[in-house]
C-alpha cells in the first residue's frame, strides 16, 4: 500500500509537538486517520461532522486528495 504524503494536502497540517506529531485537519487537533477510521467503522460523513470540528469541505478534500494519490501511479 502507498504511503501518502499528506504535505501536498491543503486540508491537513502537522505541527510538531501536537497531538504526537500527527497530520491533522489544520485548525484542529483532530487526527486525519481518525476520519479514515470513523468512515470505515460504518459512520456517515454527517456523523463524523457531529463527532469531530470538521467541515464536509475539509473531509471531502482529504478523501479526494488520497483517491487521487492512490490512482497515481507508483513512481
Amino acid at each position: 500500500m502507498s504511503v501518502l504524503d499528506w504535505s501536498q494536502c491543503p486540508a491537513v497540517e502537522r505541527v510538531p509537538g501536537k497531538v504526537s506529531g500527527a497530520w491533522l485537519f489544520k485548525g484542529t487537533r483532530t487526527p486525519v486517520a481518525a476520519i479514515f477510521e470513523n468512515l470505515e467503522d460504518g459512520l456517515s460523513i454527517e456523523e463524523v461532522m457531529e463527532q469531530f470540528p470538521v467541515t464536509r469541505e475539509q473531509i471531502r478534500a482529504v478523501l479526494d486528495f488520497a483517491a487521487r494519490s492512490l490512482a497515481e501511479p507508483a513512481a
